[in-house]
Parts: structure tokens; sequence; C-alpha cells
């Protein structure tokens, strides 16, 4: 409390540190702790959720709830409805360091599985076409309206709701350049699940109530 904190357990039953003024809450999402077997069952729940969900359900009710939750601001989706100026990128958002520089973010989503197949499949899609979007997203300006200047994307994140297969994230490894390289990050389906339960979000309604139950306000915490 001499620091201005407060520490509490909640609803949950787990424990929390809070800012006492902002009520701002001190969370580090570590998303490969065990889980509690409440967050197992709804850790199940979310599965469901991501094979029968569309892909604007999974970057509008998944990925940007985890993202905000996360620390992201600005988050901006670029929508399935007019991709006239997508540009590759499915959400763009930025990051403040601690030093208060700004890193910007762009975000290829796929609701299937990512493979390195010469011919893919319904469920899944082929990672050169990623690549080739990832590459649109990176060389692509966006303008920050709240710094008033265009500006790159530093990272592009390429996210499947299903899974990355290892011969894709090596092909993608190996087909860029060392710069673009380090710029690409991945995020498959076993990492969505694990964050957005770790980060306590709550599961949209449809997830919930794919095993019978209903979301309630104390999953809101």
């Amino acid at each position: 409390m001499r620091e201005g904190f407060e520490a509490f357990y909640a609803e949950d039953g787990l424990l929390y540190v809070r800012h006492i003024a902002t009520r701002a809450l001190s969370i580090t999402v570590n998303p490969h702790r065990p889980l509690t077997p409440d967050e197992m069952r709804r850790q199940n729940n979310l599965a469901n959720y991501l094979d029968r969900c569309s892909e604007d359900d999974l970057i509008e009710k998944i990925l940007l709830p985890m993202f905000r939750q996360l620390g992201f601001h600005r988050l901006t989706a670029a929508g399935h409805k007019d991709k006239a100026l997508e540009y590759g990128k499915d959400i763009w958002m930025r990051y403040t360091l601690p030093t208060q520089h700004i890193l910007y973010f762009g975000v290829q989503a796929k609701k299937g599985k990512l493979d390195a197949s010469g011919v893919s499949k319904s469920a899944t899609s082929n990672i050169a076409e990623i690549h080739n979007q990832a590459l649109m997203m990176l060389g692509h300006e966006i303008f920050d309206p709240e710094t008033n200047r265009r500006v790159l994307v530093d990272h592009a994140f390429i996210i499947a709701g299903g899974e990355i297969t290892k011969q894709a994230r090596n092909w993608i490894g190996n087909k860029p350049d060392q710069t673009k390289r380090s710029q690409i990050m991945f995020i498959d389906r076993d990492d969505i699940l694990n964050l957005f339960i770790t980060s306590n979000l709550p599961l949209p309604c449809k997830a919930e109530q794919s095993s019978g139950d209903i979301a309630t306000d104390t999953d809101n915490f």
C-alpha cells in the first residue's frame, strides 16, 4: 500500500494486484502456467467455438479483446466487407514501450490451418499466400490519427485459428531476407487458447452456450 498497490482475490480464486488510485490491474500473463479446472473447461469451450466461428468472429470476438487485454492500443480492424484499403492486414495496432517509443503491428488472421502444401484444401491456407500478404503489410504505410503521421508497420503477426505446420514455419523462415524474417511472428491455435484464457477474458456468448453455460457479469473481471 505504501507504493499505491493492493492485492486481492477475485471471484475466480486467483490473486491479483491493482493500483489503488486508478483501479488498473497489474497483470503479467503467463500463457504456459498450469490451468485451473474451470480454466480448462473454458478452454475446451473456446476450442469448440474456434472450430465453427467465422474469420470475422475470430478477429472481432477473440483477437481484438485479447490484444486489448495484453496492452495494445488503437486497434483497428479492416473488416472483410470492404477490403479496398486492407493491404494485406486484418488488424493494425500499436504498443507503447516503457520508454514511450511506439511500435506498430499488423495482423494477418486466418481461421483454419496454415500449411506448405502445393494444393490447399478448403479448411487450410497456403503459407506462400500469407507470406505475400505479410510483405504487403510491412511495405504499406498506415495513418495514425493520434500522432497525425503516416508510419510503417514494424512487425507482422501471422495468426491461425488452426495449426501452423512446422513445414509452413520453416518455409517462411527461409523465404524472406534476414530483415523481413525478424519482423514476422506466429500465433497459432494453442497460443490463442492459452493467451485468451490466462488473460481472464469472458468467452463469446456462443462459446459459453455450447456447453449449456451462460456468460455472467463475473466473467468480465
